[in-house]
């Protein structure tokens, strides 16, 4: 399946697969993240759960394709973000497979993206925000889009020391910022 998709001036192709997140339609709740990223030219991003790599693409294109690392656990997920990469002319973008941040050697990121699985029990959600918090660099920052508040909220809030809430679109996307050194126990 191929799509278009326009966000923040730029004009993106993909092609995505049954199976994969959101495989019809750019994703709302993705989308509403990127409009809060505020990502640069020059930042070092990380799509945590990159899927067909909608966010990884896009801040591909906005940070430079160098300064962008894909990862998601699923090998058919990895492989399409890699296609789309080099489809959009962002080829340069690294995608690993991999669970959480296992398989990623880079630290030190400006921008974690994430659009977790909504599981009942949160134990994936809550890996990945702690694994997050420790490949941040200082003053690094996770946006991540969810529906339900409060969780996520209180989660963000005892790891990160606290965390701002955007509605979007029906969603919320919490900023969390690293203002410690300390590492998150995982």
């Amino acid at each position: 399946m191929c799509l278009q998709v326009e966000f923040g001036g730029q004009t993106m192709a993909f092609e995505t697969a049954p199976g994969l997140f959101s495989p019809a339609r750019a994703d709302r709740g993705t989308l509403a993240m990127l409009g809060v990223a505020a990502l640069q030219p020059g930042l070092r991003v990380l799509d945590l759960g990159c899927g067909w790599g909608l966010a990884g693409v896009y801040a591909a294109l906005v940070c430079g394709a160098q300064n962008v690392v894909m990862t998601d656990v699923d090998p058919l997920a990895a492989e399409t973000a890699r296609r789309n990469a080099v489809r959009n002319g962002v080829g340069e973008a690294r995608v690993y497979v991999g669970d959480a941040l296992q398989a990623v050697p880079d630290a030190a990121f400006d921008r974690i993206l994430l659009n977790p699985p909504y599981q009942s029990d949160f134990s994936v959600a809550k890996k990945l925000i702690l694994k997050s918090f420790n490949r941040l660099e200082m003053g690094g920052k996770l946006f991540l889009v969810v529906k339900r508040r409060d969780w996520y909220f209180n989660k963000l809030k005892s790891v990160f020391g606290g965390a701002r809430a955007h509605m979007r679109d029906g969603y919320f996307v919490f900023e969390a910022e690293r203002r410690s050194r300390s590492y998150a126990q995982t």
